[in-house]
C-alpha cells in the first residue's frame, strides 16, 4: 500500500463513525482475519481489499513489535507482553522421570480491567 493509500485509509478511519465494531455475530466460533476484515468493511466503508489490507498492517505492526520483545497495549482492550521463562526442572507425568525444561520466551495477554468488566457483564466505563 503506498503512502497515498495509507493517508487515505486513515483519512476514511478519522470520518468513521466512532462506535465500536460489533463482533457478537461471531460468538461462539473463533475470530479470523477475514472476520475481521469484513467487520471493517462494513463498519468503515473501506473496499473489501483495502479492509483486508488495513487488517494486515495493524497485525503485522503489532507482530514486529512483539517480536522485538515489547509489549503491545491496547487501551479499554488489553496488554500483549513477551515473558521470558527461566530452565527449570520437569517430570515426565507417566514415568516420573525428571527433564529439564530450556529457557525460553512467552506471549502473554493481560486483559484490561474494561474488557474484564465488559465479560462479566458490568460497565467498565470508568475502570482502566
Amino acid at each position: 500500500m503506498s503512502n497515498l493509500q495509507n493517508a487515505e485509509v486513515a483519512r476514511r478511519n478519522s470520518e468513521a463513525v466512532s462506535e465500536p465494531i460489533d463482533l457478537t455475530q461471531f460468538q461462539q466460533k473463533t475470530v479470523t482475519r477475514a472476520d475481521l476484515a469484513e467487520a471493517v468493511y462494513t463498519k468503515v466503508g473501506l473496499s473489501r481489499k483495502e479492509s483486508a489490507a488495513l487488517v494486515e498492517m495493524v497485525l503485522g505492526e503489532m507482530t514486529d513489535v512483539i517480536l522485538q520483545g515489547e509489549t503491545v497495549k491496547l487501551s479499554s482492550f488489553g496488554s500483549f507482553v513477551v515473558r521470558s521463562k527461566g530452565e527449570r526442572i520437569g517430570r515426565n507425568p507417566k514415568t516420573g522421570v525428571e527433564v529439564p525444561i530450556t529457557p525460553r520466551r512467552v506471549l502473554v495477554f493481560k486483559p484490561s480491567n474494561i474488557l474484564k468488566a465488559r465479560i462479566n457483564g458490568v460497565d467498565g466505563g470508568d475502570l482502566d
